[in-house]
């Protein structure tokens, strides 16, 4: 699969202005028959990222969303002089058969495509598919962490270990998965929380790679294995007594492109706000 900085041919799909737009949406079959559209079915069938109501059907079925296809300018250039034979940029065709263009697009997305003697550069704006996965991404039901540690009526000491954890769903760690179509290229999307970033309140931070372990009594004043924090100092001269912080997890987004050999990655983040009341343990000779 060519990541996005390689030169790929996969880079420039020129808008086709198909008459319609196919899905397997809550009713199925045809989803419009005017325009292009861009097609997103949500895997998990869950209420699109910050919008109201839900976008699910019944029975689990993936749920159907349509948008303008979104666009990305290019310019085509000629490779002059033009690669050797049997260079890759030629895609197995004989150098007879046409040209070479070097692409360049508003997105910085580039590269290079073939194109046949007699065909032209296409004129029209062309598709992303990066944009067409974030609006797949925007179908998911990507939501915050829940907080389950600290808690808001708990009561925490200097010194002592505090854990953190969050509950973990399909809603909050992923993963989620999502289709989108436009102009008849498919990308697929997979969503899944990467890392939790705690902004502690008292000016530091502790970056986890999950949502943190559940502490239990029996570990008495251990440190959290791997997502912990230990506070020097009361928040009794903070606003309303009580540090206030927030963990924001960060949504590594997926993608892949298969008709286009083309795929990447790009991040979201949520973020959950939380407080914690410190006290200093008062010890009495």
């Amino acid at each position: 699969m060519l990541r996005r900085s390689a030169a790929a041919v996969a880079v420039v799909l020129a808008v086709v202005l198909v008459p319609v737009a196919h899905a397997d949406g809550p009713s199925g079959g045809v989803c419009d028959n005017s325009g292009v559209l861009v097609t997103i079915c949500a895997a998990d069938g869950g209420r699109a990222s910050g919008s109201s109501g839900s976008s699910g059907s019944s029975g689990g079925r993936p749920a159907a969303a349509e948008s303008e296809a979104p666009t990305d300018k290019c310019s085509y250039d000629r490779v002059d002089p033009p690669p050797p034979a049997g260079h890759q940029a030629w895609r197995g065709h004989d150098p007879a058969d046409g040209s070479v263009y070097k692409v360049v697009c508003d997105s910085d997305r580039g590269g290079v495509v073939f194109l046949p003697n007699g065909q032209d550069a296409p004129a029209a704006p062309t598709i992303d598919p990066e944009l067409v996965a974030r609006r797949a991404a925007a179908s998911m039901r990507l939501e915050p962490p829940k907080v389950a540690s600290p808690r808001a009526a708990g009561t925490y000491v200097v010194g002592m270990p505090m854990w953190m954890w969050a509950t973990p769903s399909p809603s909050t760690f992923g993963p989620a998965t999502a289709t989108a179509t436009a102009g008849g290229v498919t990308v697929t999307a997979t969503a899944k929380v990467t890392r939790v970033r705690w902004a502690m309140g008292d000016g530091t931070t502790v970056t986890c790679r999950g949502p943190g372990t559940l502490y239990r009594q029996s570990r008495g004043k251990a440190m959290s294995p791997d997502c912990g924090h230990l506070y020097e100092r009361p928040s009794y001269e903070q606003p309303g007594g009580r540090f206030k912080g927030a963990a924001t997890a960060t949504w590594t987004v997926t993608w892949t492109a298969p008709a286009l050999n083309d795929g990447g990655t790009f991040t979201e983040t949520r973020a959950t706000p939380f407080t914690a009341a410190v006290h200093e343990v008062q010890v009495v000779n």
